[in-house]
């Protein structure tokens, strides 16, 4: 390349080769190396000189042209190296996109193949332990089929419920269930006792409080068909020999096993439920004693129906028998026998050695109307004792009628008919009514005892005449809060009130409330002014009940009695020797 320099002050031209590539062993350029002048010698520079400003005007014009030339070269290369440069970004830049559109795509690919491989495991696992169960299943049906079984096993675990608080373990099939269930019913109140005469018994009666009920137990059921109960009650005695005379345990004459049945529910005949049962139980015998305790509207039950199942019903009663039931028809019998804690051996003296009774009971009952907001209940019972207990010792069979004032702060008994001597059997015959709408219940019961007397004991009054007594109830209900009581099949009678709105300080709930009105009378005279009968008085009770379902749970009873008791000294002694009293009592209960 040539490069003209042209020193204007001195009217000089140098002319340089310039070299543009330098030696890359030593970083040298060569164009320090190709000076002209160097290599001219004087003469010829002279020579040179004198020729060149010959020509000056000429050189000066090419020498003009090359610069300008060269300017226009340096100019277009440097514009050309701008936009080839500019046009390389451009291509790198597209190049680069192009490649993360590719890494994008090359990356969810990945994870597709990934998500594809895990499912076809997962899917493979599924289908290799589907195939070793169903393996497994043949080995259990094989193993099976060569031993025999007697039922089917239950289904494995177990579930825990707690249907209205009672705590309940069942098998995951529901087959095998036990619970717990309990009740107290806890009473206190007084009397205002007021006898007719000083010979009136007793003068007195004893204010103050009376655990009424206090059971635990275990309730449940065996593969669907088995239904058991195993109930304590606490308020009872210890089995065996109860009673005020030498060697009687205190406490009374009743055990504490209130219930010990077992319960077979499997056959349905005519279209209904069957149960056949035995053991100690609560027979559903009358309407008011079908009614559970915690279900009634009053603290105690009238005293015609306590009088009449203390014969040969009741609690705490051995009994064998079937009921069979629809939602309109109930028909019941049982054979029954004494009560768990009665004396049972034959040779004790002290107190003296007792054949155990034996009796029965019927029932038919049933709701023959009935709708959303009303019901209708008709039913007749039927009692017989067919073998009173005998005294082994005295060689006596006595039979004995009586109860409470209807309320049990005092056990003391009012009316009663001794102890009637030579008692052969006994029957009782009732009529049952009741009839519900919306919150409203009425319901009431007549009864109708004999007493035979022509055992032959070698007691006096052999062959007397056969007694005869009544007495009957009605009560009425009306729920405050709009609940009403539903109808139990299975027992023929009707449930308890279930608060719409139990009680809370939090929810704003105030629970049920509960108003109620009964009057009761039975009738223990029979033959007056002979010597053949028998005064044990005639008692007429007035209650009011106030009642307060906290929850379905617990229940406050708040009762005011007011009653009169007409009774004279002996069947052929018109003395008074009858009573007044007022009482107000409250029940604290809980059940499960």
């Amino acid at each position: 390349m040539m490069r003209v320099i042209q020193h204007c002050s001195e009217k000089r031209i140098r002319l340089r080769r310039i070299g543009i590539s330098g030696n890359r062993a030593t970083g040298r350029s060569v164009a320090g190396q190709s000076s002209i002048t160097s290599r001219l010698s004087a003469s010829d520079l002279g020579k040179f000189v004198k020729r060149w400003s010959h020509d000056v005007s000429r050189t000066r014009l090419a020498a003009t042209a090359i610069g300008l030339a060269g300017a226009l070269a340096a100019s277009q290369a440097q514009a050309q190296s701008t936009s080839s440069s500019e046009q390389e970004i451009a291509l790198l830049k597209q190049q680069l996109k192009m490649l993360e559109q590719k890494l994008d795509k090359l990356q969810s690919q990945t994870a597709a193949n990934t998500a594809a491989a895990a499912k076809t495991r997962a899917e493979a696992k599924a289908e290799a332990k589907a195939e070793a169960r169903s393996e497994a299943k043949a080995v259990v049906a094989n193993a099976n089929a060569a031993v025999p079984v007697k039922g089917p096993a239950p289904a494995s675990g177990v579930v825990v419920t707690m249907p209205n608080n009672r705590p309940t373990i069942c098998t995951a099939d529901q087959a095998n269930c036990v619970a717990i269930t309990s009740r107290l019913h806890w009473d206190v109140g007084g009397y205002d006792y007021r006898p007719n005469t000083a010979a009136t018994v007793p003068q007195k009666l004893d204010s103050g409080q009376n655990v009424r009920r206090a059971r635990i137990g275990l309730v449940g059921k065996f593969f669907n068909d088995w239904n058991f109960a195993l109930v304590y009650d606490f308020g009872g005695s210890s089995d065996g020999f109860g009673g005020a005379a030498a060697g009687s345990l205190p406490g009374g004459g009743v055990s504490g096993v209130e219930n010990a049945y077992l319960s077979y529910t499997g056959l349905k005949p005519f279209g209904g439920r069957m149960a056949i049962e035995a053991g100690i139980m609560d027979l559903p015998y009358t309407m008011d004693e079908a009614t559970s305790s915690n279900d009634i509207m009053f603290m105690e039950r009238a005293s015609p129906g306590v009088v009449a199942t203390n014969i040969g019903a009741g609690d705490f009663r051995s009994a064998a028998g079937a009921r069979w039931f629809n939602d309109q028809l109930w028909i019941g019998g049982y054979a029954t026998g004494p009560s768990t804690g009665a004396i049972h051996s034959a040779s004790s003296a002290t107190p003296p050695g007792t054949s155990e009774q034996y009796g029965a009971v019927a029932r038919v009952a049933g709701n023959p109307i009935s709708g959303k907001d009303y019901s209708v209940h008709i039913g007749a019972d039927a009692q017989w004792l067919i073998q009173p207990p005998r005294n082994l010792i005295a060689n006596t069979q006595t039979l004995t009628l009586s109860d409470r004032p209807e309320l049990r702060l005092d056990p003391t008994t009012l009316v009663s008919t001794g102890a009637m001597a030579n008692v052969s059997g006994a029957q009782v015959y009732s009529v049952e009514a009741a009839a519900t709408y919306g919150p409203f219940i009425v319901q009431g019961e007549y009864f109708w005892y004999n007493v035979d007397r022509t055992a032959n004991t070698g007691v006096p009054l052999v062959g007397a005449p056969s007694l005869k007594f009544q007495g009957g109830y009605a009560q009425a209900g009306y729920v405050l809060t709009g609940e009403g009581r539903t109808y139990n099949a299975s027992s023929a009678a009707y449930n308890g009130v279930k608060p719409a709105h139990p009680f809370s300080l939090d929810g704003g709930g105030w629970g049920a409330w509960e108003i109620a009105g009964r009057f009761s009378t039975i009738d223990l005279n029979d033959q007056l002014a002979t010597a053949n009968g028998i005064a044990g008085g005639r008692q007429n009770v007035y209650t009011l009940a106030l009642n307060w379902y906290v929850n379905g749970n617990v229940r406050f009873m708040l009762d005011y009695l007011h009653g009169t008791v007409s009774k004279q000294a002996s069947a052929l002694s018109t003395a008074d020797v009858g009573s007044k009293f007022d009482a107000v009592a409250l029940r604290t209960q809980f059940a499960f």
